[in-house]
């Protein structure tokens, strides 16, 4: 259900501001977007999986609280990532 180093290293090099940049909040949406999707597509399979769609949901409020303040702060890069990554408003 999670995602693989290789793809997470991925996201990191393709959403990152400078090398070696982890923990901007563009990279932190960008995973969790990924996550947020695997585990979606693990919902069509398993259904009353009730434990992980708490984790979900969790993910989902903290990338909502990521995209607040990435808006507040930075009203292109929102626009550009929420474009980027397929999430609507």
């Amino acid at each position: 259900m999670s995602i693989t180093a290789a793809r997470k290293q991925e996201l990191i090099k393709k959403h990152a501001r400078t090398k070696g940049d982890t923990g901007s909040p563009e990279v932190q949406i960008a995973v969790l977007t990924d996550r947020i999707n695997t585990l979606t597509a693990h919902f069509d399979k398993h259904k009353k999986d009730h434990h992980s769609r708490r984790g979900l949901l969790l993910m989902v409020s903290n990338r909502r609280s990521l995209l607040d303040y990435l808006k507040k702060k930075s009203p292109a890069s929102y626009e550009k990532l929420i474009a980027e990554l397929g999430i609507r408003k």
